[in-house]
């Protein structure tokens, strides 16, 4: 149980797979203008890893060594098709606004990376734990950042105004910068920054 517990928090924290590893930043700095975009791309890359963990892991002893990447890529691409399809038939708008960013699941790094260094080298069920754990790590980020740029760059939050119209007769004025491409890239690199801080700490105590 401990094993399996660290399989899930520690992607989240001191193995956290933007933060530590940096991986996946490309999708931080695209899709994280709005929150909604964010969770709706943090729960589609939750389903593929999870699942593909599983089904890479049960396989994992037939699967002949020359032809495992060409494996796992058919079945991340399968598992992208079926979650863009949801997508377009549940959440078109959201579907529209993430674009060809689901299709690019495909080739996102810690995906391939945990079929790699942990599915096919492990049991079913640890291997769901770890996908899990690591697509919280990641969706975790996607999150946060979203939240800062949708917050102070429109002052909305999942599409709905939170600053009060009070603020905008006394002089704010929604900062448009933090809905380009640049501070999405400095926004991760503060959360970087005070990750890898509180990760030194907690090595430091241990």
């Amino acid at each position: 149980m401990g094993k399996n517990n660290k399989l899930f928090t520690n992607p989240i924290n001191i193995e956290n797979p933007v933060t530590v590893q940096i991986l996946g930043i490309c999708a931080a700095l695209a899709i994280t203008v709005q929150l909604k975009a964010a969770v709706v791309m943090s729960l589609s890359v939750l389903f593929v890893l999870a699942f593909a963990n599983v089904i890479i892991s049960l396989l994992r002893n037939t699967i002949p060594s020359r032809i495992r990447i060409i494996v796992q890529l058919v079945v991340i691409a399968s598992l992208v098709i079926i979650v863009d399809q949801v997508l377009k038939a549940y959440v078109y708008s959201v579907s529209k606004q993430l674009s060809v960013f689901v299709g690019l699941i495909i080739t996102n790094c810690i995906i391939m990376g945990r079929l790699e260094a942990f599915a096919l080298g492990n049991k079913p069920i640890p291997a769901l734990i770890d996908g899990i754990g690591n697509a919280s790590g990641y969706g975790l980020i996607l999150i946060i950042v979203a939240f800062f740029r949708e917050l102070l760059g429109s002052g909305t939050l999942w599409g709905f105004p939170v600053v009060p119209k009070a603020f905008y007769n006394f002089g704010y004025a929604d900062n448009g910068l933090m809905i380009l491409p640049p501070m999405a890239l400095i926004t991760v690199g503060v959360i970087i920054w005070v990750q890898r801080a509180n990760v030194k700490e907690l090595i430091e105590e241990k």
